[in-house]
């Protein structure tokens, strides 16, 4: 027996067509030493409406947009080891809002930068025809963004970030199964206080979910290369409220269950770019849009 574990540990990772990696999903294979990863996003999401307590389908009571603009910077700080922190920008627009907000408003605009998320990674076992990569990582949620003493004639489009830091331990798994190459993630979303919802959330489906409750995020995720430089793209993100560990909590249950089909193109080792759009299929106590997501991955 020990002599079979040693082999399977010696065994090489089988090889695979480069790939941009997915969209929403995280990857487990960490950068190499010393490679800076550049990679900004844009997005635009389009709320279609509310999820009810029920799991059904109402209206937003207005038109809701908000353009995000992530930037991601990826760092190989050693071997096996890799951190990333992301910014992001927002650009929020609210109009026809049935519910007005102080002094009768019924449209509004806000943009600025929300919260700073920084994560380390350490890649546990490389993989093998046998056993998948599998990377722990620790993320970390430092809220940077606007959120409290909102301005309620702006109809929530001013809440740009969740108001508390959030500790996230998690674990993304990795395979290539031919011609596929298959990605998981498992995640799990601690607060560290309940912050309460702000007084006017009813407003606007623009403000994110107050995270008093802890979260169980699940993202699966498949490649699939065509040819040397087009990969089709299949996702399904899923995110899950639970009672909190180590607190009382205030706040509802949410659930959201979503895809997004897209394509990538490799242009070479150093530049890729890819595009996708994320629809949100079911949900409770949640909203539901349509996001365009644009991505370009650059290499140095």
């Amino acid at each position: 027996m020990p002599g079979v574990w040693i082999a399977a540990a010696a065994e090489t990772a089988p090889e695979h067509p480069s790939t941009a990696g997915p969209i929403i999903a995280d990857s487990a294979v960490p950068a190499p030493p010393g490679q800076l990863n550049i990679q900004p996003y844009l997005s635009l999401g389009v709320v279609a409406g509310n999820f009810s307590t029920n799991w059904r389908r109402v209206s937003a009571g207005g038109n809701f947009y908000s353009l995000e603009m992530p930037v991601k910077f990826t760092y190989g700080l050693a071997p096996n080891i890799e951190v990333y922190l992301t910014s992001v920008m927002f650009q929020n627009w609210a109009g026809q809002v049935s519910a007005p907000g102080s002094g009768g408003s019924q449209s509004a605009s806000f943009a600025g930068f929300g919260d700073l998320y920084g994560t380390v990674k350490y890649q546990l076992w490389e993989e093998t025809d046998w056993r998948p990569t599998v990377t722990p990582l620790l993320s970390v949620n430092f809220p940077t963004g606007h959120h409290f003493n909102l301005n309620p004639a702006r109809l929530g489009t001013d809440a740009l970030g969740g108001g508390m830091f959030v500790f996230t331990p998690g674990v993304n798994l990795a395979k290539w199964v031919g011609p596929i190459y298959l990605y998981a993630n498992l995640w799990y979303s601690f607060p560290t206080t309940d912050a309460g919802a702000p007084a006017n959330q009813q407003a606007s489906p623009l403000l994110p979910s107050v995270p008093g409750r802890d979260l169980i995020t699940v993202n699966l995720a498949a490649e699939w290369p065509l040819t040397a430089h087009w990969v089709a793209l299949l996702e399904c993100y899923t995110s899950w409220n639970v009672g909190p560990l180590f607190r009382y909590s205030r706040e509802v249950i949410t659930h959201d269950v979503g895809v997004l089909p897209g394509i990538e193109y490799i242009f070479n080792s150093r530049w890729s770019c890819e595009l996708g759009v994320a629809i949100d299929l079911v949900g409770k106590n949640s909203f539901y849009s349509y996001t365009p997501i644009f991505t370009a991955i650059m290499t140095f």
